[in-house]
């Protein structure tokens, strides 16, 4: 018997834009057989063969550093009726050993990350898009808090690579898709609620269309 299509739904947004928290409080809607997450950061090429130097300069930002063959491939084995196994991205902390992730097919998939637009492929397959933003300086703070509470970067890599990596990967790769998307989310608040609502909208709109 033929497996079902998944009605996909792709998020992206700059850095800084409150993703990860509008992914969680998303998720909460569903049930875990509901819904799929495949993030596109647990795809980075590893870097961790570079100096700790080295990495302080290392681009992340370029749909060069992502293995676009295997992000595609695993979305496409969850069309398939596959489940997949992926080992979770640590940003090449070696501190940190990476848990393997499991994700099992379902009838709603979220594909999240900066490129899922740019990648013509992975765009195809979205039946839904949406576009997170916030104001870059309101963006820089909350990249700046993340970094240096969470991964203990130095303030001055953390800006430098604002400049020189996150800012033009971010008009080059994403923004130019904004006007594409079926909704786009301003989020220059740190007020839950707003997020909340919205989850709320969304999630109602996609349940109709999936379950």
């Amino acid at each position: 018997m033929a497996t079902k299509r998944p009605y996909v739904a792709g998020i992206a947004g700059s850095s800084g834009s409150g993703k990860t928290f509008f992914l969680n409080c998303f998720l909460n809607h569903f049930a875990a057989h509901e819904v799929a997450l495949i993030s596109q950061d647990d795809y980075y090429i590893p870097a961790n063969t570079k100096t700790q130097e080295e990495n302080k300069l290392y681009n992340f930002d370029l749909p060069t550093a992502i293995d676009r063959e295997a992000f595609y491939r695993d979305i496409d084995s969850l069309f398939s009726g596959h489940t997949i196994y992926r080992e979770e991205y640590t940003f090449n902390n070696p501190a940190i050993k990476p848990r393997i992730r499991e994700t099992r097919p379902a009838p709603i998939l979220i594909v999240e990350g900066l490129f899922i637009f740019y990648y013509e492929e992975v765009n195809a397959l979205l039946d839904h898009r949406i576009f997170l933003h916030a104001d870059e300086e309101v963006a820089l703070q909350r990249r700046l808090s993340r970094d240096l509470l969470e991964r203990g970067y130095n303030g001055d890599d953390v800006r430098y690579k604002w400049v020189n990596h996150v800012m033009p990967a971010y008009h080059r790769y994403l923004l130019p898709f904004r006007d594409q998307c079926d909704r786009v989310i301003m989020n220059n608040t740190d007020d839950p609620q707003p997020i909340i609502a919205v989850t709320n909208e969304i999630s109602a709109e996609l349940r109709r269309n999936a379950l």
